[in-house]
């Protein structure tokens, strides 16, 4: 066991603050990295703050983590010392249920293993995320980072990215799909972005007209105030997809109705109280689809990685020492920041 300098918090009322953790030696099958820079998530703060009702603590927030290779067991042909990798959301699964043969290891029919604060297989205790010094994970959910990526800013890219890339990818969106984002947030940046990408007519919606020009830079082709009806209603029965990154509650028709015969709402923004239910009519009338979509399996995470690289697409960021992270949780819920922040853990050491 190694000690292992970190930041967590201790109960649901108090801030996080320095910690030591035990990271276990590495095994013949896995990765042993110094963590460089991690990601800040908004299931951070929902988890160190006790919000999903989950929490164990101490607890070690962080599943967007990029880091350099420095040790790798026997059996690991993948990675070498000096490689640039990360660790996403998982760090294991049961490996044998239907999804996980199909690369779906989010979907683990017995539960899958997270960064942070999920039983330890390996120690018995917690795992502990990425607001650490190093971390220790099996080779199977290591990843590999292209030199081509600004290393901090393909941090989100970990979470953020997969969130919205693997919805786009298995609703196949593709060139000349009209697609709407909602919200230009840390996770509807990204949609933007990657829509853009794979050649979508990309158009997002906000409640702030101030986001026209971001979005547009961003990637966005069209910019519609979503609490201006005659907007929408231009726009009704025209959208093949609509990415729904919104995790507050909201009124659902106002998106499907814009939806062509066949078309997808996808929601990915988990609200802490339900949507008012949508009128089963916009469903059925146009043979409409209301679906939910949670980050992405391994592959499909590593297929993201290599189409950012290709596509020169990175998160747009606010680096922070891990001292700040506390005021970067309360500026997070005041939607300070454009559009994610990342801990350059060199700040820790």
């Amino acid at each position: 066991m190694t000690n292992t300098p970190c930041f967590a918090a201790q109960s649901a009322a108090t801030p996080l603050g320095p910690f030591t953790i035990e990271r276990r030696d590495p095994g013949p099958n896995d990765v042993q990295m110094d963590i460089l820079y991690c990601g800040v998530c908004h299931s951070d703060l929902h988890l160190a703050r006790n919000e999903w009702q989950n929490t164990e603590y101490p607890i070690v927030p962080g599943h967007e983590i990029i880091g350099r290779v420095v040790n790798v067991g026997k059996q690991v042909k993948s990675f070498n010392a000096g490689d640039l990798a990360a660790v996403g959301c998982m760090v294991d699964s049961c490996r044998t249920c239907e999804d996980c043969k199909d690369g779906l290891e989010q979907y683990c029919q017995t539960g899958a293993t997270f960064t942070y604060n999920s039983p330890d297989q390996y120690t018995g205790k917690r795992t502990y995320g990425g607001y650490s010094t190093q971390i220790v994970v099996n080779k199977d959910f290591v990843l590999h980072v292209s030199e081509k990526l600004d290393p901090a800013a393909a941090a989100p890219l970990l979470c953020a990215g997969i969130t919205t890339y693997s919805p786009l990818r298995h609703w196949n969106v593709s060139k000349g799909d009209k697609v709407g984002i909602v919200g230009l947030g840390g996770l509807g940046h990204m949609g933007v972005k990657i829509a853009h990408a794979m050649g979508a007519n990309v158009v997002l919606f906000t409640t702030s007209p101030g986001k026209t020009a971001d979005a547009k830079r961003l990637g966005a082709d069209e910019v519609i105030i979503s609490k201006n009806p005659a907007e929408m209603q231009k726009h009704a029965s025209s959208f093949d997809f609509i990415l729904n990154t919104v995790a507050a509650p909201h009124n659902l028709d106002a998106y499907l109705e814009l939806l062509k015969r066949d078309g997808t709402l996808c929601l990915v923004g988990l609200p802490e109280h339900p949507h008012p239910a949508p009128d089963a009519g916009n469903l059925i009338f146009k043979r409409r689809q209301l679906v939910g979509s949670l980050i992405g399996g391994i592959k499909e995470t590593q297929e993201m990685l290599d189409f950012c690289a290709r596509h020169n697409i990175n998160s747009n960021i606010e680096i922070i020492p891990i001292q700040k992270i506390n005021e970067a949780y309360e500026r997070m819920l005041n939607k300070d920041v454009k559009y994610r922040f990342v801990i350059d853990m060199a700040s820790l050491k």
